[in-house]
């Protein structure tokens, strides 16, 4: 199946295996080993943070002027990306999360509308469960369906909140799933408005009214269907 034009134009133009993100509400934190063309184009913003240390003080001070009115992205530039992205872990109060990209067989995708979002299901993970069973079992939950394939990990996104004093980082894994069409009951206690099974050529709509994490999903699904036509 190829690839919709669709998705250059909907999502953020970073590619995803060259950077890890981290959303602040809408402001993205690009942490990458080196500076792209794409992502060059960001440090001639006066309203961009850069830096080319990480460390616990500088993950601070970006974490603090990402909270703030002044700046609305950040580059973060580390020979070990990893490294950054535990750093951060450290500095926020980690919550993992695991969810999934469902498709029928002739690629229908199953979406959700939650708070003025169209997203996709997805929840927390709990004591003692694999992430591969929480996705499986939150996608159940939040939608009602039932027969699940859970296919591979797609993508691994994050993004912060506050709540409760603290500052929240989740970490959201997502999965590649199939099941047939069927019957779709949002889980309303979840603030899930409704559920709905849409043709894969027409997402746009829908992409463009979701979260920029929840863009990234779709555009790493549509690579992997790019190159393979089923999971």
């Amino acid at each position: 199946m190829a690839l919709p034009a669709l998705f250059p134009a909907l999502l953020y133009p970073v590619s995803l295996a060259m950077y890890q993100t981290i959303y602040f509400n809408y402001k993205p934190l690009f942490i990458c080993s080196s500076i792209t063309p794409d992502v060059e184009d960001y440090l001639h913003r006066p309203d961009v943070v850069y830096m080319d240390e990480s460390n616990a003080h500088s993950v601070r001070t970006m974490i603090h002027e990402l909270n703030t009115d002044e700046f609305r992205a950040g580059v973060l530039l580390t020979p070990d990306m990893e490294a950054a992205l535990n750093l951060f872990k450290k500095n926020l109060t980690l919550i993992q999360a695991a969810g999934g990209f469902v498709q029928t067989g002739d690629h229908k995708v199953l979406f959700i509308f939650r708070r003025g979002k169209w997203d996709l299901p997805k929840g927390k993970r709990d004591d003692g469960e694999s992430l591969e069973e929480c996705a499986v079992r939150e996608v159940e939950e939040e939608t009602g369906i039932r027969g699940i394939e859970r296919g591979p990990l797609l993508c691994t996104t994050y993004h912060t909140y506050h709540q409760g004093g603290a500052h929240i980082l989740k970490e959201s894994h997502w999965y590649a799933m199939k099941c047939p069409e069927q019957p779709l009951v949002p889980q309303t206690d979840e603030d899930i408005e409704k559920c709905e099974w849409v043709p894969f050529d027409k997402l746009q709509p829908y992409v463009s009214q979701a979260h920029y994490s929840i863009q990234d999903v779709v555009k790493k699904a549509g690579e992997m269907l790019h190159r393979k036509p089923a999971l």
